[in-house]
């Protein structure tokens, strides 16, 4: 028996029986992902005992010798991976890491450009609710109603009319190509601040499948889980120039104590993205997204913008009589897993939304390629067809939890 299942057994048990969700199901959503044993024994590890106030060497409790190293060690790693100046490991989630460039370089009050989140945006990036909505102006970009690529060209209008302090390069649900050269060449224009948020990318962008911003943008936020497949949290990478300031804002200004549990699995992650093998399982990731997509569109189903070039596949349900609330809720109940998302130009508010968002980064991690991709498909098509036929959607669920079966989750990890 083990020390959690003596003294909890209830919440050993909630473990327990998610491990076995994440075990027999088909995780889809495009944010998630499966991290390591290694990944997860540092998280569990002995360094969440200890308070690591400060940054390596400027610390304001004694007793933080190890902590300095592994610290000093993930901001090291994140450096040569990404080729960036400067890095602060220490935020907790990708939304703390772009509030800490906003406290760094806008006041409020100042104008932003950001993604509608309408359009593929985040939350961070200007909803009303979020702190960006509330302290900062944002004035919306969006994608092109012809082939749901960014419109570039809309960027740079807008850019030229409100001369906003920043511009935002990034998204939430955007399956294609950021071209942050353009993005950096707006920026330039009007002498606003470049920032991207690669959160959704991250993994790609280090396995060269996805260019990097690193050499464009002033900052570059991302999380630390999705793409990357380390444990949940926030990075920030910044020119030299701004690092005394963005962390300042992390620490005092916004954070106390850093989690160095999660600083110690975040260098375990950054290590294992170094690898041969992280390269080759990115490389699957898209193929195995295209393989999905492909598979989709066979199937009659329309996606945004008609494909994928990364890990991401946006489809549109208006032509099949179901909300993407309703499709979520549907394929739960075949043990597959994804998130109503909406659309461009969206009729159908968010809670409802016309679309879900798919991804393969978790599938892929479980070794699963193009001929399972395939299946997916059809195992998608047919419950999102018959979305009233219990007897469809139960066969459907009995053959996924078949396919997991086959791919055990933390055989190779």
């Amino acid at each position: 028996m083990s020390p959690l299942e003596q003294t909890d057994p209830q919440v050993f048990r909630i473990i327990a029986d998610e491990m076995e969700r994440q075990e027999r199901r088909l995780e889809l959503i495009a944010s998630e992902n499966f991290a390591s044993r290694a990944v997860m024994e540092a998280q569990g590890s002995v360094l969440t005992n200890k308070y690591a106030e400060g940054y390596p060497g400027r610390r304001y409790y004694g007793g933080c010798v190890h902590m300095d190293v592994v610290e000093n060690l993930a901001r090291l790693r994140a450096q040569q991976l990404f080729g960036a100046d400067h890095v602060n490991v220490q935020p907790h989630s990708g939304t703390q890491a772009n509030m800490a460039v906003y406290f760094s370089v806008m006041k409020p009050g100042d104008t932003y450009l950001g993604m509608d989140l309408r359009h593929g945006g985040h939350l961070s990036m200007g909803h009303p609710k979020n702190f960006s909505g509330m302290i900062y102006h944002v004035v919306p970009y969006s994608v092109r109603s012809e082939d749901h690529r960014i419109d570039y060209d809309q960027v740079r209008d807008l850019a030229r009319k409100h001369r906003p302090r920043m511009i935002i390069a990034g998204a939430s649900a955007y399956p294609r190509i950021i071209h942050y050269d353009i993005f950096a060449d707006i920026a330039r224009e009007v002498d606003a601040i470049l920032m991207t948020d690669v959160a959704h990318i991250a993994g790609l962008i280090v396995a060269d499948r996805h260019p990097s911003p690193v050499p464009h943008a002033d900052f570059v936020t991302t999380t630390t889980h999705k793409t990357l497949r380390g444990p949940r949290g926030g990075m920030v990478l910044c020119r030299g120039e701004y690092g005394p300031a963005l962390d300042s804002c992390i620490f005092p200004g916004m954070q106390g104590g850093p989690l160095m549990h999660v600083i110690a699995a975040k260098a375990v992650a950054l290590a294992e993205a170094a690898t041969p093998e992280f390269r080759s399982y990115q490389d699957q990731v898209v193929r195995n997204a295209k393989a999905l997509a492909n598979a989709l569109l066979e199937e009659g189903f329309t996606l945004v913008s008609g494909g994928t070039d990364n890990h991401l596949i946006l489809v549109d349900l208006t032509d099949k009589g179901i909300t993407g609330m309703e499709a979520q809720e549907t394929l739960e109940r075949a043990c597959i897993t994804v998130n109503k998302n909406s659309i461009p130009f969206d009729p159908l508010p968010p809670t409802k939304a016309s679309g879900i968002r798919i991804g393969t980064p978790a599938v892929t991690t479980r070794s699963m390629g193009e001929d399972e991709m395939r299946l997916i498909g059809s195992f998608m098509s047919k419950v999102l067809t018959n979305p009233t036929d219990e007897r469809i959607i139960s066969a459907v669920g009995k053959d996924v939890t078949d396919l997991c079966s086959r791919f055990p989750l933390y055989v190779q990890h």
